[in-house]
């Protein structure tokens, strides 16, 4: 049988997919390798939310350097990206992410020579599937498929569709399944955690899964995924209180996107900055070592200098723990493609300016864990000989000893940087 490698981008529901994509074709009696030199066809699991040029040109370098080879791009395709991509090599199958249950098939007609497009949308539950997981201590577990947002710069809603949120049991014994197999952390996954259920009757049941995961009688970590701002709102108490539960990693990701209201509301964000601010301090004041995680865009179409210096001066105020920083970039098909656009000279410039200040404010909380000593769970190979574990708060922890995957071993803290801690 063909030996298939597997390239992926984008965010960790994309990861999920790629390793529900290589279980099922391992299924299938394919050999899913780890190189793409040792391939004879690559699948590479794309990411558009951010756009397409990081896309387009992975698919002209696998192209270039592996001429010979059959090459099938899965993922987040939106309609726009399908003609580019038929541009650089008319022999490229396609298969979406509401298709990846075909994969076997389309590999097998592309090998043969066959050119598939599986673009159509169409909605089923991605638990409990087959996977051959890239980390075997990490279990991604998707809960729902879409978003309920409909923010102007993102295509999220244009390339997954409406809001689908996968069944309780079902999630649930995805995650027994992952535990039984040795994973030792848990992620939940989505494109906006705080949406589940919204789609079966208009109530949030984030809450009730995260009670019914978290009552599995095994020891695991739980790592809760991106929760839109407006969705957390309305379970707030009930959602400091479960992350009080010791298998919780003190971890919350909420995209802040900008720190000006108008801008917000241009963006059709749906909360305002003192919501965001009130979200932050209110998990502090309960929680208050917790690592905050958000994402800000700078450079939005008509953004105002002030308007710039607004988000800068509330990340400032609230000093995350991780900012995942994006220039604006159009997306075909999305309401802020058609307002007039910044230079990209402007973009840059406010880009750095906040990166620099960032950077100050991460290194400023690293250092506060200086001289912490605990536990930390080893779930990833570092450089150089060393090790990454994760605390309580998913601080990353680099260490160097003789360790494994999986092992929970006591550190203390001696020097920190802008991106990990050392122990």
């Amino acid at each position: 049988m063909p030996k298939i490698n597997f390239i992926t981008q984008g965010c960790s529901s994309n990861l999920r997919e790629s390793e529900i994509m290589m279980g099922l074709l391992s299924n299938s009696g394919y050999d899913v390798v780890k190189e793409e030199s040792e391939s004879d066809a690559n699948v590479l699991n794309i990411c558009t939310v951010k756009g397409d040029t990081t896309a387009l040109r992975e698919i002209r370098r696998l192209k270039k350097q592996f001429p010979e080879k059959k090459l099938i791009v899965a993922g987040c395709i939106t309609e726009g990206i399908v003609p580019k991509i038929k541009n650089i090599d008319e022999s490229i199958s396609f298969v979406n992410t509401h298709n990846l249950g075909k994969i076997s098939s389309v590999v097998e007609n592309t090998m043969n020579g066959a050119v598939l497009h599986l673009l159509d949308k169409k909605y089923e539950q991605k638990v409990n599937l087959p996977s051959v997981r890239k980390n075997p201590m990490i279990g991604i577990v998707p809960i729902l498929n879409g978003c309920n947002y409909f923010c102007t710069f993102c295509s999220t809603k244009l390339v997954k569709g409406k809001l689908f949120s996968y069944p309780m049991d079902a999630i649930r014994q995805d995650v027994k399944e992952h535990l039984k197999l040795g994973c030792k952390e848990i992620w939940i996954t989505s494109n906006d955690t705080g949406a589940y259920m919204v789609d079966s009757g208009g109530k949030q049941k984030l809450i009730e899964l995260l009670e019914q995961i978290l009552s599995v009688p095994m020891d695991f970590k739980l790592r809760l995924g991106m929760m839109n701002p407006g969705n957390t709102i309305t379970m707030l108490d009930e959602l400091i209180e479960i992350y009080k539960n010791p298998k919780m990693f003190k971890f919350l990701h909420i995209p802040l996107q900008s720190g000006n209201n108008e801008i917000l509301r241009l963006m059709n964000r749906r909360y305002t900055t003192e919501d965001f601010i009130n979200l932050v301090e209110s998990f502090r004041k309960e929680i208050p070592e917790i690592t905050i995680s958000t994402d800000i865009i700078v450079g939005f179409p008509s953004e105002t200098e002030q308007q710039f210096e607004d988000s800068l001066n509330l990340l400032k105020k609230i000093k995350p723990d991780v900012l995942n920083l994006s220039r604006y970039a159009a997306r075909e098909g999305t309401i802020a493609a058609g307002i007039k656009q910044l230079p990209t000279n402007i973009l840059k410039q406010r880009s750095r300016a906040m990166t620099n200040v960032f950077r100050e404010i991460s290194l400023e909380k690293n250092k506060k864990w200086i001289g912490w000593h605990g536990k930390v769970l080893i779930d990833e190979k570092g450089k150089n000989d060393s090790w990454i574990g994760r605390n309580y708060c998913y601080k990353p922890v680099v260490v160097k000893g003789e360790f494994k995957l999986g092992d929970e071993i006591e550190v203390k803290i001696f020097d920190a940087t802008e991106f990990d801690l050392r122990g």
